[in-house]
């Protein structure tokens, strides 16, 4: 469980890095015109390479390229020589994005969970507050508290644990 001053990121993006990063990634994107989208479908349907076939893949195109004769026109090593480097470029140019995605996410998921129990934080000082009958603190109480709204005390109490423990961000 995270707690309120347990501040592991403390930063923003400058806006004009964060326009530059945007741009960088249609940059990349402009770069690769190759790139298409799937159907739900077609990503469930479609064969894929995986370790084991990714060797069958690379003999058979070692056949075919070494003994074009034996096949149809329609197989062509220099057609099957291109998707297969693109697949590898394609394949070391996703990891290198997967790892950073995750930097990102894990980053994201931090910053979310800081925010939220900070929040909860506040809402529970608001309480006291309002307890306490510090003027302007019952609204910010009942402000904050719409996000608990027909939970009930008990349930309140509980969703305020289980939230702030295990899903940040929402």
């Amino acid at each position: 469980m995270a707690l309120v001053n347990s501040n592991r990121v403390n930063a923003v993006i400058d806006e004009g890095n964060l326009i530059t990063i945007k741009s960088l990634f249609q940059q990349i994107a402009a770069l690769m015109p190759m790139l298409v989208g799937l159907t739900a479908d077609e990503r469930q349907r479609l064969p894929k390479i995986n370790v084991s076939n990714k060797a069958f893949t690379e003999d058979a195109f070692r056949i075919l390229r070494n003994n074009a004769s034996f096949f149809p026109g329609f197989l062509n090593p220099t057609f099957m020589s291109y998707d297969l480097t693109l697949f590898q470029q394609l394949d070391e140019l996703a990891t290198i994005s997967r790892q950073l995605t995750e930097r990102i996410t894990d980053t994201m998921t931090l910053a979310g969970n800081e925010a939220y129990v900070s929040a909860l934080s506040v809402y529970r000082l608001s309480e006291a507050a309002a307890l306490a009958g510090m003027p302007g603190a019952d609204e910010a109480r009942r402000q904050l508290s719409m996000r608990f709204s027909g939970q009930g005390s008990s349930a309140e109490d509980n969703s305020i644990n289980e939230d702030a423990t295990s899903n940040p961000v929402k």
